[in-house]
């Protein structure tokens, strides 16, 4: 019978625990797939804008386009979301193939790879998966799992990180730099064919649909920036969201400098900076992955937003003082730390703080925070880092975050329990 409440297609509150989890594994196995994906690109790019004679500044200006469009696509594919976990994995999916397959085509010398590079940074409007897979996350934890549950995609991106660098070198070598891009190609193929054939339509239960739609009512537009506005204004958003924002741009800043600082701060060639990164991927997947998950069993969301926040401050001090790389190898696990702590923390509160049909918006809205860095960092970042030089990042890291430590202080953060249904 496929009139009852959990119909063919849509996960229902009573579908069972051994559905959840077969659910929440896939949707890890697809974001570590996707990562793996990205990593190889990232192996290719430098190397495929050389080959088409671009200089640093010109792939500035590309790597700009890049953010301003996830920046525009963020807020929209939350919304776009709001349809449906399916909907939203296979378009997902779906735009990174066509990605790929015009990264892949752009590094044929027989055809205009200029054109085909900068047509490829369309599919950009559409976010990758790890949006989506926060939502699906976010809607089959309970409340008290939640932190835990958001934090093992730090697991993935570990498995991402590690898996595409070691597969993207060594492929380009061995067949060319097309052979990555192919790979990434077919591998999205799969992943979309899996998120359109496994991943139930909507993940939020028939009673979240009901109070998402009302009878009679007219769906919302995927393009209604009003309802992305008044998301932002309902009790206990803005504060969090501010505080996500303020405390870790400093850091952002920092990060999007940072392959240049490799190479003229610390002096470091282009295996040296690729073994720095796996290190930081290595932290990552450790400390999302498994640290955050047993201190948020331990201890409030509120204690460990302020714990992540006092870590930026410290991490801000040693930042300003350091002189080597091997003072930043010291400071890293802090920095991970701190960053994984706030984003895994942020996100479970404002899931909770708004109803369980708006998680989708809710969390594109927060996918659009890493693009906004990423437009505005390298202009901002580059006037700091040339006017000041390093230490700069950490006195600004310092000071902002001490100023968010005494927001905090003074006005704790609301926490509120999931509104289920």
């Amino acid at each position: 019978m496929l009139g009852a409440p959990g119909a063919r297609g849509q996960y229902s509150r009573g579908t069972g625990t051994l559905g959840r989890l077969r659910i929440i594994v896939l949707t890890y196995v697809l974001v570590a797939l996707e990562l793996t994906c990205l990593f190889m690109r990232f192996s290719i790019l430098p190397y495929l804008t050389r080959q088409l004679g671009l200089d640093s500044v010109a792939f500035g200006y590309l790597q700009t386009t890049f953010g301003v469009l996830q920046l525009l696509g963020g807020p929209l594919f939350g919304r776009y979301c709001q349809r449906g976990a399916r909907a939203a994995f296979t378009l997902s999916f779906l735009a990174g193939s066509a990605f790929y397959l015009l990264l892949a085509a752009a590094c044929s010398p027989s055809l205009p790879g200029l054109a085909l590079l900068c047509a490829a940074r369309g599919p950009a409007l559409s976010p990758p998966p790890p949006p989506a897979a926060q939502m699906v996350i976010a809607d089959l934890s309970a409340p008290e799992e939640r932190p835990a549950a958001l934090g093992r995609l730090g697991l993935c991106f570990g498995v991402g990180m590690i898996l595409g660098s070691l597969l993207g070198g060594t492929l380009s070598a061995a067949c060319g730099i097309q052979c990555p891009a192919f790979v990434a190609l077919v591998a999205s193929l799969v992943a979309a064919v899996l998120s359109f054939t496994c991943i139930p339509t909507n993940t939020k239960g028939v009673s979240a649909n009901a109070q998402a739609t009302p009878p009679g009512a007219p769906k919302a537009s995927i393009f209604d920036l009003k309802a992305i506005s008044r998301l932002l204004l309902q009790p206990g958003v803005l504060p969090v969201f501010l505080v996500k924002v303020v405390s870790g741009f400093p850091s952002g800043l920092f990060l999007v400098m940072f392959s240049i600082i490799s190479m003229d701060f610390f002096q470091l060639d282009a295996a040296q900076a690729g073994y720095l990164t796996s290190f930081f991927g290595v932290l990552q997947m450790v400390i999302q992955g498994v640290v955050i998950g047993w201190l948020s069993s331990h201890f409030s969301e509120g204690t460990l937003l302020q714990a992540s926040v006092l870590v930026f401050i410290v991490v801000g001090v040693a930042m300003a003082l350091m002189s080597n790389v091997l003072h930043f190898c010291l400071l890293m696990p802090g920095l991970v730390f701190s960053l994984c702590a706030l984003n895994v923390v942020t996100d479970s509160m404002l899931t909770k703080a708004v109803s369980a049909s708006d998680t989708g918006t809710m969390l594109g809205l927060c996918a659009s925070i890493q693009p906004l860095t990423r437009t505005v960092g390298p202009t901002v970042g580059g006037l700091l880092y040339r006017s000041f030089g390093v230490p700069v990042f950490g006195h600004v890291q310092f000071a902002t975050n001490v100023l968010v430590l005494l927001v905090l202080w003074r006005q704790p953060l609301p926490q509120k329990r999931d509104k289920v249904g």
